[in-house]
């Protein structure tokens, strides 16, 4: 036979506004907390209350209630209603730190207030069937209208009214006539889309066409006649008188012309001209058709040919040949091929800066030096170019955990010379280094580069 403390069990509603929005029935007897924690029984985000606060606490087969100075409600002991303020002033409910506990009989009924509008409602009623839906009492239970927010509904039914009615005036109203627009009243754009251009007139074409077909070909002069009849005419003197002005014409825009006027223009005081200085005495003052006179072609001179005349001039000589020529004077001129001017620089290397130990400094620098002459050809190409090229590079990259080169910066450059670093910055990428390293790590690697002259 149940204990008469489980004959009955707590029946707590939320109640907010005179609406019921949860109710619990504690058929397992136990604590009942509310608050913002998750864990509690009702979660109520109340700034008010604690985190977690039990309202009904279930001690020695008994259910009390807990209250603090800050709550308000009040309690059916049986014969009357007794509020917070009286249990706590009378002594009826134990304190207990801030807190109040007050021991409920099955009788008990009450209401306790969290919040201004929100409020616990209990009671202990005899256990309904699992299968029965718990109900609450016939003036706590709302209906359809009690639970509608009010305010929302009005609104809605408003606004619902007003698109009603305006859709009712539009489609109960005429449609208003459209006036038509003449062409003059067209914007241009219309105008020119609407209006197609005017078409040829056909008839005045075909006319003529035939105009031209019916007219009788006109014989075209050949074109040789007319290019070859002038050309006759103009080279066709009418005269002696007029084809002697003409030589002399031409003899006279030529003589003006090039080598002529060279030669023929007199001398400073032998009176023969250049024509005199070139040709000799021996043309006797000719002129150049009489000293030309008699020459039978060109030909190459030899010595037999040249000795049989007898040397020109007024004094003996010996005729010299062209192969004679070749071994008489100094010695022979040797040009030689031509060759690249050598050029060598130096290329030094200090101490690399290394941000991590996971990388030798000193095993970095036999690596980096084995690959120097790489290096040295980056400079020693623009050392050609420019022999007083000397400075300094820094070279910053970072060695990937594959032993590759990440990425590559010039932090100085005194060199003064983008070629030599974008050779550089070339080589470095190419290297693979015989480090894994879990991360990337940065190097700083200096060169000095001097002429080795």
């Amino acid at each position: 036979m149940a204990s008469p403390q489980h004959s009955r069990i707590l029946r707590i509603g939320l109640v907010q506004d005179g609406r019921i929005l949860e109710e619990r029935h504690l058929r397992q007897p136990g604590d009942f907390t509310v608050g913002q924690d998750p864990k509690n029984s009702l979660v109520l985000p109340l700034p008010d209350l604690p985190a977690s606060f039990p309202v009904f606490e279930y001690r020695a087969n008994q259910y009390n209630l807990v209250f603090n100075e800050g709550m308000q409600g009040r309690v059916n002991l049986g014969s009357s209603d007794v509020d917070f303020q009286t249990l706590r002033t009378q002594g009826m409910a134990m304190e207990r730190g801030d807190q109040f506990v007050l021991p409920l009989q099955e009788s008990a009924r009450g209401l306790v207030e969290l919040d201004k509008d929100l409020r616990l409602l209990f009671q202990f009623i005899t256990p309904p069937p699992e299968s029965e839906k718990p109900q609450l009492p016939p003036d706590l239970q709302g209906g359809s209208w009690r639970t509608m927010d009010r305010m929302f509904f009005g609104i809605l039914a408003a606004s619902l009214l007003i698109h009603f009615s305006g859709a009712a005036i539009i489609i109960a109203s005429e449609t208003p006539p459209e006036p038509e627009l003449e062409l003059d009243q067209l914007d241009d754009r219309f105008a020119r889309v609407f209006l197609p251009p005017p078409k040829p007139e056909e008839p005045k074409k075909q006319a003529a066409d035939t105009a031209q077909a019916e007219a009788p070909e006109e014989k075209k002069p050949k074109e040789n006649d007319s290019d070859d009849k002038p050309a006759e005419t103009a080279s066709k003197p009418a005269n002696a008188e007029e084809a002697a002005a003409r030589k002399a014409e031409v003899a006279k825009k030529v003589a003006s012309k090039g080598l002529l006027k060279i030669l023929g223009s007199s001398g400073g005081g032998g009176g023969g001209g250049a024509f005199a200085d070139v040709l000799g005495s021996g043309t006797g003052g000719r002129d150049i058709a009489a000293a030309l006179e008699g020459a039978g072609g060109v030909g190459v001179a030899t010595e037999a040919s040249v000795g049989n005349s007898g040397p020109r001039g007024g004094d003996s000589g010996k005729v010299t040949g062209i192969g004679d020529l070749g071994t008489q004077g100094g010695g022979k001129v040797d040009l030689g091929a031509k060759k690249e001017v050598e050029v060598s620089g130096r290329v030094t290397s200090s101490a690399p800066e290394v941000e991590s130990s996971e990388v030798d400094r000193d095993a970095l620098a036999r690596y980096v030096k084995s690959r120097l002459r790489s290096i040295q050809g980056c400079y020693e190409k623009e050392l050609k170019r420019n022999p007083n090229l000397k400075g300094k590079v820094l070279v910053r990259f970072s060695i990937r955990p594959t032993g590759r080169t990440g990425e590559i910066e010039i932090e100085e450059n005194t060199l003064g010379s983008d070629a030599v670093a974008s050779c550089i910055r070339a080589v470095i990428r190419g290297w693979v280094f015989p480090f894994k390293p879990d991360d990337d790590v940065s190097v700083a690697y200096p060169f000095v580069f001097s002429p080795a002259g």
